[in-house]
């Protein structure tokens, strides 16, 4: 099997997460909304237990956290649950397209979008975001790590400027959680969505976090539901609950949290120790992301004078990405990278994500077979057209892209 770096698009099962999960794929089959026997009042248990996991994980309280189908799910009933025609969205041009896509709909639903622009690392700045406001802005989404890149933007202070004009604020924390700690309080954010296979969990689950009150002078963030049926998860989001995949997202949650600092200090000295093997044998490598603020496990790089398509298709031995699992079929540029000034051109852009089973003997060997590919694709004259020359990002119909940075 291949090595695998491509930890961003989904993550293994953890073995404890798949132990705690198997009573209620097997003999624990009940419905938690049955609750006039003992199958149903064990699955509801199960739940119940699953929502204090993942509430002690973010440090918010149980009843603020609402099941869903997935971080996609939970960005789409932030958004749509909250917004009305003539409303004002204010979001960032590196989103995940969870949110991008749900702007569009939005725009053409009546809803005025702004979309902010980052700098060369991809960081939405606090200024931005000031001057964005508008006395009808109803939300503020923009994601606390990149999917891509890693990024990490400052969701506190952006929070803070939103806050001091009512606004509430969303975070789509897929990347984040389980990677870098994720405490809603101490970010200041009033909705937060997550994915369970981002996190050594399963997939078809996640979650979203709405605060449960409205802090001083901030507007109401609780979202109308987007799924009708049944009324459960308080209303919120109907459906039969997936009681296995929350079982296992709380366990996901739990052991996640315990791991930090540890885990994530080794996979950022694995991810340091890839990136400089990588550099030293690679002359013009570029990092795209920021040096520091970023995911410990993530290592966006492009290699100059080199397809990204040949070199993936020359790397059978290393699981890797250009980008965006979700977007992997589009053939077009990263609009992550245009969003940032970087231009495609004759570079190969690898997104290199290691996890929690990634090891030291394993980076070695995927950098030396980086290095053999590039060394056997590489035509033409090194350092050719790879400059870091802006190109414009593309404006996306019925969003409003303020000015670039």
């Amino acid at each position: 099997m291949p090595i695998y770096l491509d930890n961003n698009a989904t993550t293994p099962l953890d073995e404890r997460v798949l132990e705690a999960m198997l009573p209620y794929l097997k003999r624990e089959f009940g419905n938690p909304s049955s609750a006039t026997h003992a199958y149903g009042w064990t699955a509801s248990a199960a739940v119940d237990m699953a929502r204090e996991e993942m509430a002690e994980a973010m440090a918010a309280s149980p009843e603020e956290i609402t099941f869903t189908a997935g971080a996609t799910e939970s960005d789409n009933m932030a958004l749509l649950g909250i917004l009305r025609p003539g409303d004002h969205l204010v979001t960032a041009a590196t989103e995940h397209e969870a949110i991008i896509e749900t702007a569009h709909h939005l725009a053409r639903a009546g809803i005025r979008v702004t979309v902010l622009p980052v700098d060369r690392y991809g960081i939405v700045h606090p200024d931005a975001l000031a001057e964005a406001l508008e006395p009808e802005t109803r939300l503020v989404s923009i994601m606390l790590a990149n999917n891509e890149t890693g990024t990490l933007n400052p969701v506190r202070e952006l929070a803070g400027v939103a806050h001091e004009r009512g606004v509430p604020f969303h975070t789509d924390a897929a990347q984040a959680f389980c990677k870098v700690p994720v405490d809603v309080e101490d970010l200041g954010v009033d909705l937060l969505s997550i994915s369970a296979h981002k996190c050594y969990g399963p997939k078809g689950v996640g979650a979203l976090y709405v605060r449960r009150r409205p802090r001083p002078g901030v507007r109401s963030a609780r979202p109308e539901p987007i799924l009708f049926g049944g009324g459960q998860e308080r209303g919120m989001r109907s459906g039969t609950l997936n009681v296995p995949g929350i079982v296992g997202l709380g366990r996901a949650a739990a052991v996640g949290a315990a791991a930090h600092p540890e885990e994530g200090e080794r996979l950022r000295t694995l991810r340091d120790r890839l990136h400089e093997a990588l550099a030293e044998a690679v002359p013009g490598l570029r990092l795209n992301g920021h040096p520091e603020a970023r995911l410990p496990n993530t290592l966006n790089v492009s290699f100059p004078g080199v397809d990204v398509g040949e070199l993936l298709g020359a790397l059978p031995g290393v699981a890797a990405s250009a980008g965006s699992a979700c977007a992997s079929l589009d053939a077009g540029p990263s609009h992550v990278l245009e969003a940032m000034g970087l231009k495609d051109g004759p570079w190969a852009t690898v997104r290199l994500s290691l996890g929690r089973f990634s090891t030291g003997e394993e980076v070695g060997k995927a950098a030396d077979m980086l290095v053999r590919a590039v060394a056997d694709l590489r035509t033409g004259a090194e350092g050719s057209d790879v400059g870091e020359d802006p190109s414009p990002s593309r404006t996306r119909a019925g969003l409003r892209h303020t000015g670039e940075r």
